[in-house]
C-alpha cells in the first residue's frame, strides 16, 4: 500500500486537524472552516494558525504550520494561491497525513500561472504521499467522526446514515445536504473534489468502497480526466456497493461551462452512459432521483423481479404511479388466484380491485385494509409494493392501522409509499415505520415508483454480467 493510500484513513478520521488560514474575522473562509470544527463535535485537537493572533475562538493560535507542537494528521488550508506551495512544503516536513485545499485559483482559471501552480503543488503532495481534496472545494464532511472540515457549519446538522456523497460541485453539495436535512436523510460522508488535486473519484470510490460506515455511494460529476481509472476501480472493487451518478454535461453550454468550473471538460455523453452501465453504476438524470434512488438502495431490500403491487387510498394517486412505473419498465403485475379473492372479499364490486387496488372503500375497515395489504405481501407474483394514501378525516386512523402489520413484515419485499397529510397528524407514525425499516416514504406516488424502479435497474445491472466485469 502506498503512503497516500495509507493516509487516506487519517485525512477522513483525522486525531488533529490544523486550519491554515484560520480567523476570527466572519469576512474570511477561515473564520467559517473554524465555526463549522469548533461548532460540529469534532473531538480533536484543533490548532489555528495565523501569524497575526495569538488566539482564535478560544483556542492558541500559532503563527505557522511548523511552529505547532505535536502531530498534526489534517490541514485545511484557506489562503490566496500563491502562498499554498510554502505552505504545502511546510506541511510535508511536518509529516500531515491529508490536506483540504480550499482555496481557488489554480488549473481551473483562464491563466497559465494557474496550471503551472496547480502542477507545482501536486508535486509537493504527491512527493509527500499526502491526499488532498480539492482545490478549489468546500470541504469535506466525515459525519460519523463528528468531522466537519468544510464552510458551511450547517453541515452538522445532517443526520449520520450510511449514504455517501463524491462530488464535484459545492453548490450540489449544498443543495443536496439540504435536501437531505429537509427529507431526514442520514449520511456517512460528503466530499468535495473541487479540481481533483490528487484524489479524483476513483480514488474516492475506491475509499467508500471500503468504508464500514457507508452503504450507498452517490457520484456528482461534470468533467473527469481518466474515466477509464474510474471504471477499472469499479472493476477492481467488483461494485460490492451501489454506485449512483449524476452527470451533468450533455449540452454544449454545460460542457463549456464544466470546463471553467473544474478544468476538465464534460465529454461526450452518451459514450459516459454507455460506461456507466456496463461497470454497472445506476446512471439518473436529476438530483432528486439521485438522491430518492440512494435513499432506497440504502433503505429497501432489491427486489428480484419488476413485478410490483400498486395499493392506494384514493385511486387517483395509484394511476399516477401506475405510469411511472411502466415506464420506468416495472410491471404492474396480475394478483394470484388466492390474492383476488381475498381482495374481493372486503372491497365491493365498484372499486378498483385488480392491480391497482383502490382501497378508498374500505377507509372505514382499518382491518378490511390489514388483510388486503396482508395478501398482496404473500403473494408470489409480487416483488415490490407501492402503497399510497392521501389524508382525509375518514382515514385518520388507516396509518395507525396497518403500522403493525408493516412493522412485523420489516420489508421482506421492498416497501415504498407516498402516505401525505397536512404537517403534524401522520408524521410521527411515518418517522417510526421508516426508523424501524418498516418502509420509504416519499412526497409523491411519482417519486414513489422512481424509487422503486431503480431498485429494480441495480438489480438487472447485477443480473447481466457485463462484458466489463
Amino acid at each position: 500500500m502506498n503512503k497516500k493510500v495509507e493516509n487516506m484513513k487519517a485525512l477522513f478520521a483525522p486525531e488533529s486537524v490544523a486550519v491554515i488560514g484560520a480567523s476570527d474575522n466572519p469576512g474570511k473562509l477561515g473564520f467559517h472552516v473554524m465555526k463549522s470544527l469548533t461548532k460540529g463535535g469534532f473531538a480533536g485537537r484543533i490548532i489555528p494558525v495565523n501569524p497575526g493572533s495569538g488566539e482564535i475562538m478560544g483556542l492558541k493560535a500559532f503563527p505557522s504550520i511548523t511552529d505547532c507542537d505535536g502531530q498534526i494528521d489534517l490541514a485545511i488550508v484557506a489562503l490566496p494561491a500563491k502562498l499554498v506551495p510554502e505552505i504545502f512544503r511546510e506541511c510535508a516536513a511536518k509529516g500531515i497525513k491529508g490536506i483540504v485545499l480550499i482555496t481557488a485559483g489554480f488549473k481551473e482559471i483562464d491563466d497559465p500561472a494557474g496550471t503551472r501552480l496547480h502542477e507545482e503543488i501536486a508535486g509537493i503532495a504527491n512527493e509527500a504521499g499526502i491526499p488532498v481534496i480539492g482545490p478549489n472545494t468546500f470541504g469535506m464532511i466525515n459525519l460519523q467522526a463528528n468531522l466537519n472540515a468544510s464552510f458551511t457549519p450547517e453541515f452538522s446538522l445532517l443526520r449520520k446514515g450510511s449514504i455517501a456523497l463524491i462530488s464535484q460541485s459545492g453548490g450540489i453539495s449544498h443543495l443536496l445536504g439540504f435536501l437531505a436535512m429537509r427529507m431526514d436523510v442520514g449520511f456517512s460522508k460528503i466530499i468535495g473534489l473541487g479540481n481533483r488535486l490528487n484524489v479524483d473519484f476513483a480514488q474516492m470510490v475506491d475509499c467508500l468502497m471500503d468504508d464500514s460506515d457507508t452503504r450507498v455511494i452517490m457520484l456528482y460529476m461534470e468533467g473527469i480526466d481518466d474515466p477509464g481509472k474510474l471504471l477499472e476501480t469499479i472493476k477492481k472493487q467488483n461494485s460490492k456497493k451501489p454506485i449512483i451518478i449524476n452527470k451533468t454535461g450533455s449540452s454544449a453550454k454545460s460542457d463549456q461551462a464544466s470546463r471553467s468550473h473544474t478544468g476538465s471538460m464534460a465529454g461526450r455523453h452518451e459514450i459516459y452512459m454507455g460506461s456507466f452501465s456496463q461497470a454497472r453504476i445506476l446512471a439518473v438524470d436529476n438530483t432528486e432521483t439521485l438522491l430518492d434512488s440512494a435513499r432506497a438502495l440504502a433503505g429497501c431490500p432489491i427486489p428480484d423481479g419488476p413485478g410490483v403491487a400498486v395499493l392506494s387510498g384514493q385511486a387517483g394517486p395509484g394511476m399516477a404511479g401506475c405510469d411511472v412505473s411502466e415506464a420506468q419498465g416495472l410491471k404492474i403485475v396480475q394478483f394470484t388466484e388466492k390474492t383476488q379473492q381475498k381482495i374481493n372479499e372486503h372491497l365491493p364490486p365498484l372499486a378498483l380491485r385488480t392491480n391497482p387496488v383502490d382501497m378508498g372503500p374500505a377507509w372505514y375497515d382499518s382491518s378490511a385494509i390489514e388483510e388486503i395489504i396482508r395478501a398482496v405481501m404473500d403473494d408470489e407474483n409480487v416483488d415490490g409494493i407501492l402503497l399510497f394514501m392521501m389524508f382525509a378525516s375518514a382515514n385518520a386512523d388507516a396509518v395507525k392501522g396497518i403500522s403493525d402489520l408493516l412493522e412485523k413484515w420489516a420489508q421482506q419485499k421492498p416497501l415504498i409509499s407516498c402516505i401525505l397529510s397536512p404537517p403534524g397528524i401522520w408524521d410521527g407514525e411515518i418517522k417510526a415505520l421508516e426508523e424501524s425499516g418498516s418502509l420509504l416514504n416519499y412526497p409523491t406516488p411519482e417519486r414513489a415508483a422512481n424509487a422503486m424502479a431503480s431498485l429494480w435497474k441495480y438489480r438487472k445491472m447485477q443480473i447481466s454480467r457485463a462484458d466489463f466485469l
